[in-house]
């Protein structure tokens, strides 16, 4: 604080009076006596004593309150009581009231008019807006000490998406992104890593921008207190190679370093078949997220109903679940299921189509009605790794399966891996998550080039379910009667 100045912070307002007015005195090295910390007179005394002496010195006290929106009745009278501490030409207390956006609906009652009255100003944060955020994160990652880019453009869309750009949810989310990242020994902060650092935060799961509803939402805060953690990998001076596009579960060694991963070398396009760009071009008025998802719902036999219920939830109801990933074309092969992937146009403008078939030179997807079959590289240079796919999981859920869970899934996860490598249940196997059982994932994961850690997380759910899905099931490798593991 300034030599001129004095300041009171507040920072957990949620007391009674008494414990209010003591803590004022406390930040204002105000001596309070035992007998008189109960008594709100003496308080009131003593703190005016100090304010008229600081004044004859010249010097001006501050009361900032923070969190104010947590404030009692009882306690906002008093702090409007405090506003009577005056001499004939000043006040002797400057207040400044910080807190959400609930602290202007507390301040609206009618019981506290007086004290609304006497706020000279006012200042809402609003919302930042998408460039704000991207400058706002930035400023603070070089203030940290970061020499480099760390989130990417579409990582810094999506804190802005989730967020609705207020600061303090922003901070939160490239927190939890941040350790997120450090976790995996990445040096890049990627969209998935920001949605899944959102999940975290808010107890959901978050897709992709594009698929409809998928939006997070936050309100607006008034002002806000928090710090970003930053992980002493990203801030180092030496150039740094950035690790491939993080696809959670899959190794690397699974992927190219590009986005899109291709699976051989491009074949070109027949002569015959209009190229990629000239299909979005004609059939772009039936290439929105609604007309994508109804053909997606259609191929598993669903009926898709476009409206206030977001595709996810309608696939729940038929229990199925969504999966949303940017990955490769070598991923969708191993999940070998029809997928809704994002495309983008030579204008930039984005498209969603069902892509239905896949082989390592040719793809089908569906378009204008039909199925059009296009080379793999007239695919790659439209699609930058986003889909979704459908799949069932178990009837217990998907949630992450390790070392010592207990629960019914786990005896699926364990008879599940036993029909893969075809050998019956084990009638007398526990719902105990053991060593034997990390084991058994691990063989999986490595047999199909995921990450192996031994963890049955959701890639290696969703790739058990690919090998173990029966004809009913769509399947993108249309040699396949059953999934990854035939």
């Amino acid at each position: 604080a300034p030599k001129h100045a004095e300041i009171a912070l507040i920072l957990n307002p949620r007391m009674t009076p008494p414990e209010f007015l003591l803590a004022i005195c406390e930040e204002l090295g105000i001596a309070v006596e035992q007998k008189s910390e109960g008594s709100l007179k003496d308080l009131v005394d003593l703190l005016s004593f100090h304010l008229l002496k600081a004044h004859a010195e010249g010097k001006r006290i501050v009361l900032v309150v923070d969190e104010a929106q947590n404030l009692g009745a009882d306690v906002l009278e008093q702090v409007r009581l405090l506003t009577n501490l005056e001499t004939e030409t000043q006040k002797l207390l400057q207040i400044i009231l910080i807190g959400q956006p609930e602290l202007r609906e507390l301040l609206g009652r009618v019981e506290l008019r007086q004290l609304a009255q006497r706020i000279t100003g006012r200042y809402h944060l609003d919302p930042l807006e998408s460039e704000e955020t991207a400058a706002y994160v930035r400023h603070r990652l070089r203030v940290a000490g970061a020499t480099r880019e760390i989130f990417t453009s579409g990582a810094l869309r999506e804190v802005q998406r989730l967020s609705g750009g207020v600061p303090r949810l922003i901070n939160i989310i490239c927190d939890r992104a941040l350790l997120g990242a450090f976790t995996e020994d990445r040096h890049l902060v990627r969209s998935n890593v920001v949605r899944r650092a959102a999940g975290e935060v808010f107890g959901k799961n978050f897709l992709p921008g594009w698929i409809p509803w998928a939006g997070g939402s936050a309100v607006g805060a008034v002002a806000i207190a928090s710090a970003l953690l930053v992980m002493p990998r990203f801030l180092g001076d030496d150039p740094v190679r950035v690790a491939p596009a993080p696809v959670a579960e899959v190794a690397e060694s699974a992927i190219s370093p590009e986005p899109v991963a291709v699976v051989t070398a491009a074949a070109p396009a027949t002569g015959t078949a209009p190229g990629l760009d000239k299909l979005l071009a004609q059939y772009g008025a039936e290439t929105d997220p609604d007309d994508a998802f109804n053909k997606l719902f259609a191929v598993w036999g669903l009926r898709y109903i476009a409206g206030n219920v977001d595709p996810c939830s309608q696939a729940l109801r038929a229990g199925l679940e969504c999966f949303a990933q940017r990955g490769s074309l070598a991923q969708l092969q191993l999940f070998n299921r029809p997928a809704v992937l994002n495309l983008v146009d030579f204008t930039g403008r984005s498209h969603q189509v069902v892509l239905t078939s896949l082989d390592s030179e040719r793809a089908r997807v569906d378009l204008g009605g039909a199925q059009r079959e296009i080379g793999i590289g007239d695919l790659t240079r439209s699609w930058f790794g986003d889909y979704v796919i459908l799949w069932r999981p178990t009837a217990g859920g998907s949630s992450p399966l390790a070392l010592g869970a207990r629960s019914a899934r786990v005896k699926w996860l364990r008879d599940s891996l036993r029909r893969v490598n075809g050998l019956p249940a084990d009638e007398g196997a526990g719902v105990v998550f053991d060593s034997a059982l990390v084991s058994m994932v691990e063989d999986f994961q490595r047999k199909h080039r995921l990450a192996v850690d031994g963890i049955a997380g959701i890639q290696t759910q969703v790739a058990i379910d690919a090998a173990l899905a029966d004809s009913k099931t769509p399947f993108l490798r249309k040699d396949d009667r059953g999934g990854a593991g035939s």
